[in-house]
């Protein structure tokens, strides 16, 4: 078969200009970019106040979109000394497909969220004049998640996080103490993670930007508005449809 030498070099030129064009591709998918679309009146940019809230609802969502869109929700902490915006740490099931993110090349969003809630527009000064919304705030740090896989970084991310949550003052519990088999056995079953975080955004929609009798009106009426159900309702209510399992013989 008879091939043209100027058909050749165009299929070699759009076969180059294919290559290059997925190389972008990749690189594009591998960067950081905003997460969350920030009106300037709700953008909050002061580190420590991020921190600070960050460490306080650290509850979090992981999430990831390679290969596909997954979402893990645990808890975390964040070492602020650690890059420049800081760096998160956490661990998640072993099971997980979301584990095959963590190797340092794939985007990812760490939502942390706080309390939030409607407001309406009866609070304000001039009701006729204002739209019922919803408050809140948010941080999103973005990153890349690198695997903490061994067992004594991991045994040691772990006894970080329980230190931040356990209350001692209530609680003679010592993860310390436990012996290495049980905790050797709990290793094997997670992954842990962490992400230094590249972007840092925080949202936080809580009416300041509005006049200073509609933010009294706003805080007099949060203090005494019904909120949503805690943790002790939501439990005992689920347990009451749910028995527990029967003693093992």
């Amino acid at each position: 078969m008879k091939v043209h030498r100027r058909n050749l070099l165009a299929g070699l030129a759009l076969g180059g200009a294919f290559a290059e064009f997925e190389a972008e591709a990749a690189d594009e998918s591998a960067m950081i970019h905003d997460s969350l679309y920030i009106p300037k009146a709700h953008l909050v940019d002061d580190r420590k106040f991020l921190h600070d809230f960050m460490s306080e609802f650290s509850f979090v969502d992981l999430i990831t979109a390679t290969p596909t869109l997954r979402i893990t929700h645990i808890p975390c902490f964040i070492d602020r000394s650690k890059g420049e915006y800081g760096t998160v740490f956490g661990h998640i099931s072993r099971n997980n497909p979301q584990s095959k993110t963590f190797n340092g090349e794939h985007p990812a969003v760490i939502v942390f969220r706080g309390p939030h809630g409607y407001i309406s527009p009866s609070w304000y000064e001039k009701p006729a004049m204002s739209v019922p919304t919803w408050n809140f705030g948010v941080v999103h740090a973005s990153g890349k998640l690198q695997p903490v896989d061994d067992k004594v970084k991991l045994r040691g991310l772990l006894a970080k996080l329980i230190d931040k949550n356990e209350d001692y003052s209530k609680s003679t519990y010592n993860f310390a103490k436990l012996p290495d088999s049980y905790v050797g056995g709990m290793l094997g079953g997670i992954i842990g993670f962490e992400m230094q975080i590249e972007l840092l955004e925080g949202k936080f929609k809580l009416g300041h930007e509005r006049s200073e009798a509609d933010r009294v009106r706003v805080l007099e009426h949060l203090k005494t508005e019904k909120r949503e159900r805690s943790l002790y309702d939501v439990t005992a209510d689920f347990y009451k449809g749910h028995p527990a399992p029967p003693p093992k013989a």
